[in-house]
């Protein structure tokens, strides 16, 4: 069945025996991996997780319902994630549907699938798998989860403060867990100490640093600074900052650029269709997504899109080129950037 947001979070955070597999994809990547992680902690840190990959289940599609149905070894509760999950685990997850017992819940985290998909027609169609489509978060639904976030670490946040953060990390989950832990160590704030966020604090931190923020190597890559990539790179490497979540923050800068340029190409102007972005877009962010927007079109955004895909599926691989890989995608993609006009 298809999920929405609130109902997927609420499913999540309570497994039922109703329902056998969860199914989160989209192009919000660290969306999907944030809603993956909620089964985990309802499961309790004792549980027994068992990873299971898409190679695993295409060539043993009998090996999902097995897992499901297993009683562990030790006595505790199981859980199952698979990562990353596509057409290839059709079978498996059809296998699973139709078992006559399961009992372990599975969580499966896909990349951006298309409706067209077998895995995601068959999740839609099954009362037995809940389906979520996650995108980028915007607006009022970022400053939310911005402030839900930010609870759960003690940390009180105002609205104004909470806009600005979802600005900063550009509606990255994954991004704003790693902000949000900074500012919680330096409050000294936890769940059962909240302390107040503010401006000045933000100031303190430097989440959206003029220094090295995922915003400013956003538009280096995309505007093709090639010559002031390196640096940045170095920079972010020594905040602690590489590999896939730094992949991450590209590739929201170019679903956002897809979903504007495809307004664009329907006969809109580029600066109407800035303007109708709102706040989705951070005022002094306007100029340089503009100028983006012209640059870059439809066709290889797609392009450049895939390869953040694949290239993080490299990384994730074993014997995998990890961040190294991540830096020579991200310079290839700056290198086409600066050939475009």
């Amino acid at each position: 069945m298809k999920a929405k947001r609130h109902e997927i979070e609420r499913a999540l955070a309570a497994p039922s025996d109703d329902i056998r597999l969860y199914l989160v994809y989209g192009p919000d990547r660290p969306g999907s991996e944030a809603l993956a992680a909620k089964l985990g902690q309802a499961m309790g840190a004792e549980a027994e997780r068992v990873d299971l990959s898409a190679s695993d289940l295409k060539s043993d599609p009998a090996l999902l319902a097995d897992e499901a149905a297993a009683i562990s070894l030790f006595g505790v509760k199981r859980w199952i994630r698979i990562d990353p999950a596509g057409d290839e685990i059709f079978a498996a997850v059809e296998a699973l549907e139709s078992a006559e017992k399961a009992g372990n819940p599975v969580v499966a985290v896909g990349d951006a699938l298309r409706g067209n998909s077998r895995l995601v027609k068959l999740a839609n169609a099954s009362k037995a798998i809940m389906a979520f489509a996650s995108y980028p978060l915007e607006g009022r639904d970022a400053d939310r989860m911005v402030i839900e976030a930010a609870q759960q670490a003690g940390v009180q946040v105002t609205p104004d403060v909470a806009h600005r953060l979802a600005q900063a990390c550009g509606g990255n989950r994954s991004i704003l867990d790693s902000e949000i832990a900074k500012y919680a160590n330096y409050l000294d704030a936890a769940p059962d100490r909240p302390r107040k966020l503010d401006h000045q604090a933000v100031d303190a931190v430097g989440a959206a640093s003029e220094d090295g923020d995922m915003m400013k190597l956003a538009d280096l890559v995309l505007t093709g600074r090639v010559d002031e990539l390196d640096q940045e790179l170095d920079r972010l490497r020594m905040e602690g900052k590489e590999g896939i979540p730094v992949l991450w923050s590209v590739r929201q800068r170019l679903h956002l650029l897809a979903r504007l340029r495809a307004e664009v190409e329907q006969g809109n102007s580029t600066d109407s269709v800035i303007a109708k972005a709102g706040r989705s877009i951070f005022w002094k962010d306007r100029d340089s997504i503009s100028g983006q927007l012209r640059r870059w079109r439809s066709d290889a955004l797609a392009t450049a899109i895939e390869r953040t895909l694949t290239a993080e599926r490299a990384v994730k691989s074993s014997g995998g080129a990890g961040p190294i890989g991540v830096d020579e995608e991200l310079f290839a993609i700056t290198r086409k950037a600066r050939s475009l006009r």
